[in-house]
């Protein structure tokens, strides 16, 4: 397999392997593709820990780096998932939650490994791009949301 010209490095203190595999099982055309192993000792772990793991998520290439504790996961990344209706959206949220997640406003949650995701139905996107009045509708619906509600952001984009 050909090298990536371009992949998202993601930091972990130390279970890229298991985010990367969880991933693998909740997302379509995910999987986890390498783990390597560290050849020596280095700041935060031993020869032979788990040092970085290639994965795809949704077909991105990604590698998750166990690093350490120095620098942690932040709302400046996330993976944004587009969904296609309410079950898929349900799917993915309940997924991150039920495993040690965190739910947060606008349909954004945190993962167990506090890396952020917002999780978006295409009908918000489509909302959003349409501008003007049907935008500012749908836009102050997601406003009151954690989870976002496709049937509720349909509403607001008739109108009703």
């Amino acid at each position: 397999m050909a090298v990536p010209k371009s992949t998202i490095c993601i930091w972990y203190d130390t279970d890229a392997e298991a985010a990367a595999r969880f991933y693998a099982t909740i997302f379509p055309d995910s999987e986890v593709t390498a783990v390597h192993r560290a050849p020596g000792d280095y700041p935060s772990g031993k020869a032979g820990d788990v040092l970085t793991v290639e994965f795809t998520i949704c077909g991105i290439p990604c590698l998750g780096l166990n690093g350490g504790k120095a620098f942690p996961q932040s709302e400046a990344f996330s993976f944004q998932i587009a969904t296609d209706d309410q079950e898929e959206t349900d799917r993915y949220w309940t997924a991150i939650i039920e495993n040690g997640g965190q739910e947060s406003a606008c349909g954004w949650c945190k993962d167990r490994w506090a890396v952020n995701w917002q999780i978006t139905p295409r009908t918000l996107t489509e909302a959003m791009a349409a501008g003007g009045d049907e935008a500012k509708r749908a836009f102050d619906a997601m406003m009151t949301m954690g989870k976002i509600d496709v049937a509720a952001i349909d509403a607001a984009r008739r109108g009703d």
